[in-house]
């Protein structure tokens, strides 16, 4: 029996997320499995990965073979290395103290890269937020400008019809005063 640690295809339709089996090569892809050892969502950033490393690495040491997938999550996890330091343990290349030396060294130093990843999309945001804020803040003062023109220029028409409105009503008058002078006067110089 051919042992497989692959992918099962769960969620929905553009949403999927997987888990991590370990199952017979001849299973179908959704079907029967061994064992489950972890979960991966790629919809998240970055990509969340759930796996029990010690049983992904008791299956790897008896045979089973990890599709390309999960060979990349395994190494992303640090299984298969943890796998080559454990053949040098056994090979008397080094000793397990510095097998888990080594393991912990590389291990802070990918939480460090992850950590420094998920700061740096953290700090993208809020700079698109802040420039997405601005150049709101930038439209609406021009709107603010605009509607104050706008309303300046109405207040200075309507002023300049009240003042051509006095203009003409005063003349009027100064017509209807001077009609009146001279009908006053006609009637004197008859």
């Amino acid at each position: 029996m051919a042992v497989k640690i692959r992918l099962q295809r769960h969620g929905k339709k553009n949403f999927a997320f997987f888990h991590i089996v370990v199952a017979d090569s001849r299973s179908p892809r959704d079907g029967r499995y061994i064992e489950e050892i972890g979960t991966y969502n790629p919809n998240t950033d970055p990509a969340t990965i759930v796996l029990k490393a010690d049983r992904a690495l008791a299956w790897l040491n008896v045979g089973a073979q990890p599709t390309l997938v999960v060979r990349r999550i395994l190494s992303y996890e640090g299984v298969l290395l943890r796998k080559h330091l454990q053949g040098g343990v056994a090979k008397g290349a080094l000793t397990q103290e510095q097998a888990d030396q080594k393991f912990d060294a590389w291990k802070a130093q990918k939480d460090a890269k992850i950590n420094a990843k998920i700061a740096n999309l953290n700090k993208a945001a809020s700079e698109a937020v802040k420039a997405a804020e601005a150049a709101e803040a930038k439209v609406n003062q021009e709107r603010a400008e605009a509607i104050a023109k706008k309303k300046a220029e109405a207040e200075e028409a309507a002023r300049a019809a009240a003042e051509a409105a006095a203009a003409e009503k005063a003349a009027q008058e100064a017509a209807a005063a001077e009609a009146e002078g001279a009908q006053a006067d006609a009637p004197a110089e008859a």
